[in-house]
């Protein structure tokens, strides 16, 4: 069992990483296979959430990062009303003394909070999903950080509350002479912030370590997390996704972490689709095997990631548009132009008309 953050672990880690999602950890082993010396002074924080579900892929993420040599740090980060407290004065000191820091999320309040303690001169983003192009995009443009679907919407007293912790946070991330910034990314880049890094992620450490897998004649489906989100009405994706099933031949849906397990009971009976939930990243689920001949997808990350994991299989992704007829009333102004986006820059997919819905 590795120990908790603040223990004695021997020489002080040259770099820190904080990871609160899978893919989160994923990338970050990725952006580790990339450096020279990817098993170096490296140690891994996961910033545990609560859901069962996302609880259990990290902790497969962490047993393969463990493989590959580094130290993970396992943090019950949100146990209880005490716990950020434990957590954030575990890290501190090693926060003080880390020279490189690594995160996935910096829209996160806890790795917001964390930025503000580091002394860092080396800090690097990995992707958090499409998140990661509206952060580059903010953070070139000045503005506070502010997550795509909320952003259009009033701040409440909790957002009012971390404003000016949010804002340290940003300058933080904003680069020096004192400062380097690096965002290690698979998403298109297009207006990156000046000074600021931009590396490739081509998920080489994906397709070294897994695969080539083998590939069925059907068609298989990812799900998204937009209805949980409050972006797409769950009758109209429920529709949708018949709809696409029918005209596909697809058999498998692919469950996203963040989906309920009531509509997914739902989406099972009305469709027929097989739900399959995932103890990894799909990226790593797709290139380990079977997998359809055509993995149909809406506006999501998987777009930008699945093409670069199964380069060199004869696996097409198609992406499906979301008609805005689906979205909320409640969904952020922002919503469809930034899905449509997520589409438009997708390399290597092939592009699907918004489905008819009844």
């Amino acid at each position: 069992m590795s120990p908790r953050a603040g223990e004695s672990t021997g020489p002080t880690p040259h770099t820190l990483a904080f990871v609160e999602s899978p893919v989160q950890l994923l990338n970050v082993l990725e952006w580790a296979h990339a450096q020279e010396q990817p098993g170096a002074g490296f140690t891994l924080v996961v910033l545990s959430p609560t859901d069962p579900m996302t609880r259990g892929q990290l902790r497969r993420m962490a047993e393969l990062a463990r493989e590959e040599g580094h130290t993970v740090r396992w943090e019950e980060a949100r146990g209880g009303t005490t716990a950020p407290f434990r957590t954030i004065g575990g890290l501190t000191p090693l926060l003080r003394r880390a020279r490189r820091v690594v995160m996935g999320d910096p829209f996160s309040r806890y790795v917001q909070l964390l930025l503000t303690i580091t002394t860092a001169s080396d800090l690097v983003v990995v992707d958090d999903g499409t998140a990661t192009m509206e952060f580059v995009g903010q953070l070139a443009r000045g503005e506070r950080l502010v997550r795509w679907h909320r952003k259009g919407g009033r701040p409440g007293p909790r957002d009012l509350l971390f404003a000016p912790v949010s804002a340290a946070a940003r300058r933080r991330l904003t680069p020096s002479e004192e400062r380097r910034v690096e965002v290690f990314s698979s998403m298109p880049i297009e207006d990156s912030p000046q000074g600021v890094t931009v590396t490739a992620n081509a998920f080489a450490w994906t397709r070294t370590r897994f695969g080539p897998p083998r590939v069925t004649k059907g068609a298989d489906m990812v799900g998204t997390s937009l209805v949980e989100t409050g972006v797409v009405d769950a009758d109209r994706y429920l529709e949708a996704v018949s709809a696409l099933a029918r005209t596909h031949g697809a058999a498998r849906y692919f469950a996203h972490r963040r989906e309920s397990t009531d509509k997914l009971h739902r989406l099972a009976v009305e469709t027929g689709l097989e739900v399959v939930r995932p103890d990894l990243p799909l990226e790593l689920i797709a290139r380990r095997g079977p997998i359809g001949r055509t993995v149909l997808s809406f506006p999501s990350t998987v777009v930008h990631t699945l093409p670069l994991a199964l380069a060199g299989t004869d696996v097409r992704v198609a992406v499906c548009d979301i008609d805005p007829a689906w979205l909320t009333e409640t969904a952020s102004p922002r919503a469809q132009g930034f899905l449509s986006g997520v589409t438009g820059t997708a390399r290597d997919v092939h592009r699907l008309a918004a489905v008819s819905v009844v």
